[in-house]
């Protein structure tokens, strides 16, 4: 005779499983193997059974359940076990031998586990341990605090053999295999960092440091919205481990290509001394770019005007190109698959930042993205100054004379970007931002590359590399009114195959059809935690109040076009100070100036801004910032 405990409560024998009846009756049963061999007060179990006041025949009740369960136990042979359910005065005493309990034996497999030292029986043996876990723990007994905190315990013990098992084989150096333990458990708890810290050091020792990177970067902007907290200890550690390693291993041979057509030769071909940045001889070249973007497709004049703005700068220059456009229409994407297609030429490495710009958190503060270019550079920690300024000198003075590509992805502000700006002649910067930043323009002759939203046969096209081109085939014309319906927006297009991939039944007409549905159309362009309106809420989230409601009186009295003199005469505000708000929306890509104070207002966006209060999603520091 078995019990189990790691998943539902049940008592097993030869031939099978005993009818254990309703959730308070196996919660007696799980409460009294929680503690084997201890007597069990009437008093506690009454506490654990109900979270609020107990009904005054508490005590029948639970009298009820443990003679019920004594029943059942010797109907099944339990004598033959050595098991034997006792009444000893006012509480219960459950006799039986401890290795009948799933918990018990996996406690005792625990024990023996010494992933740094034994890691082939470590393998082994937590992997004995885990089997036993057939779904959550205690899954079947009543919602209360005692249960909850007894789940709790034990689903901590299985984390922590999981960990374990992924040290096990990271000291085996199967480095591939320790990821894969650790990935479902990360996915399932996001906010413990030391499970995912584990993770990110695994993937990097599996020579998957885009992937490790992107984890880092997901979890610090989970935890800011979530909590509204940093990354702890654990995680920050290992992040700049990662980075540290990365600098500070041997380089592999990267090909020099030269200078770029009509450069001059970089700084460190001259004579001279060179600063001292503290940075460690024979680092390797950094490559902190996330992972490519999936399913990829077009932009063929983006990415050729990037490579022709970038690699064919002037003698001395630095170029930085400016990757703009609405939310959702593949900003990141773009920058991040030229950089994979054009690192190489870059020789001394690729660096990349979120400066989330645009998420629900703080934005990314300079001397915080110094810090992580600077430790992937190569530098020691604490030669890392703590202020912006001084961290911004030292990041020029390392670079000054390096090959190196720079991403600066989801800016707010051109005095965001202009710190991480590298001055040497063979550096290059591509930022990326909802916003034209015409500053950024004006000040460091950034050229603009806007992206626009997708024609209709890219979008027909994207979703056959997404769906298979089968299922577009058999409904062309549904696949072209779901273009349609996104706008062509590359976000909205990945989150309708989301719901197309989810349903393989549905034909693509059936989902059209419900985007017609202007009220269903925002909340079926989503995703879990991306999606349209997920995008839109940020971008209304950095206007001002004033600005926010002149984008909802644009949404709601009028039907897409509009002039400035109507839309002040709507709002009843001064035409001048009108126009000033509809550039200022225009700038964001909320709005779109189609001629000399004429304006339209895509449709996603209408939607969005009806739902949403007038100022409802204005940041406080918008209008100051105006």
């Amino acid at each position: 005779m078995e019990f189990s405990l790691l998943g539902p409560v049940a008592v097993s024998t030869g031939s099978g499983e005993l009818p254990l009846g309703p959730a308070k009756r196996r919660s007696v049963l799980a409460l009294l193997l929680l503690q084997p061999g201890i007597t069990v007060s009437l008093e506690q179990l009454i506490a654990s059974l109900w979270e609020d006041e107990p009904p005054a025949h508490a005590r029948t009740v639970v009298q009820g359940h443990v003679s019920r369960l004594r029943a059942t136990l010797a109907e099944a042979g339990a004598d033959a076990y050595g098991i034997e359910l006792a009444t000893q005065g006012s509480a219960y005493l459950l006799r039986l031998p401890e290795e009948s309990i799933d918990a018990h034996r996996f406690s005792g497999l625990l024990a023996l586990v010494r992933p740094e030292t034994e890691p082939r029986d470590a393998v082994f043996l937590l992997r004995d341990a885990l089997s036993l876990w057939r779904g959550p723990a205690l899954t079947g007994t009543v919602a209360s605090p005692q249960f909850a905190a007894a789940a709790h315990a034990l689903e901590e013990r299985r984390l922590t053999a999981v960990e374990a098992l992924a040290r096990a084989h990271g000291a085996l150096g199967e480095h591939d295999q320790a990821a894969a333990v650790l990935y479902a458990e990360a996915v399932a708890n996001p906010l413990r960092e030391g499970l995912v810290a584990a993770l990110m050091q695994a993937l990097y020792r599996a020579g998957r440091q885009s992937d490790a990177f992107g984890w880092f970067h997901r979890t610090r902007q989970l935890l800011d919205e979530e909590l509204g907290v940093r990354p702890g200890e654990r995680l920050t550690r290992a992040y700049e481990e990662i980075l540290r390693a990365e600098a500070a291993a041997p380089a592999s041979y990267v090909p020099d290509y030269g200078p770029s057509p009509g450069q001059s030769a970089p700084a460190s071909a001259a004579s001279g001394p060179t600063p001292d940045t503290g940075v460690r001889p024979g680092h390797r070249t950094p490559c902190l770019l996330p992972r490519p973007p999936a399913r990829f497709l077009g932009r063929e004049a983006q990415l050729t005007e990037l490579t022709r703005w970038v690699g064919g700068a002037a003698a001395g220059e630095s170029p930085i190109a400016l990757v703009t456009g609405p939310a959702g229409v593949g900003k990141t994407a773009c920058a991040v698959q030229w950089a994979h297609l054009h690192g190489h030429s870059f020789s001394d490495g690729q660096l990349f930042a979120d400066l989330r710009g645009f998420g629900e958190g703080d934005e990314a503060t300079p001397a915080e993205v110094l810090r992580e270019f600077l430790l992937g550079l190569g530098t020691p920690p604490e030669r890392i100054p703590p202020s912006a300024q001084a961290a911004s000198a030292l990041f020029r003075s390392v670079v000054a004379d390096r090959k190196l590509l720079v991403v600066l992805d989801n800016a707010r502000s051109s005095a965001q970007v202009r710190p991480l700006l590298p001055g040497g002649p063979a550096c290059a910067t591509i930022v990326t931002s909802r916003s034209r930043l015409d500053g950024l323009v004006a000040t460091d002759c950034a050229r603009p590359v806007p992206v626009p939203v997708l024609g209709t046969s890219e979008g027909v096209a994207l979703l056959g590399a997404m769906l298979g081109p089968e299922r577009v085939a058999d409904d062309p014309d549904a696949a072209r009114e779901l273009v349609e319906l996104c706008e062509g927006l590359p976000l909205a297009l990945r989150a309708a195959t989301a719901q197309l991939t989810a349903r393989p039944r549905w034909r693509l007409a059936r989902l059209a059809a419900a985007l017609r549905d202007e009220r269903r159309r925002l909340a079926l362009l989503s995703a879990e935690d991306t999606g349209i309106a997920a995008a839109l809420r940020m971008s209304v989230a950095r206007l001002s109040a004033d600005d926010a409601r002149l984008l909802s009186t644009l949404a709601t009295g009028f039907d897409r076009r509009v002039n400035a003199s109507a839309a002040a005469a709507l709002a009843g505000s001064d035409p001048d100070r009108t126009r000033d708000g509809l550039d200022r929306l225009a700038e964001m890509h909320l709005v779109d100036e189609e001629a000399t104070d004429r304006y339209v207002i895509s449709a996603l966006v209408q939607l969005f801004a009806r739902d949403e209060e007038p100022g409802e999603a204005a940041g406080p520091s918008a209008a100051v910032e105006r």
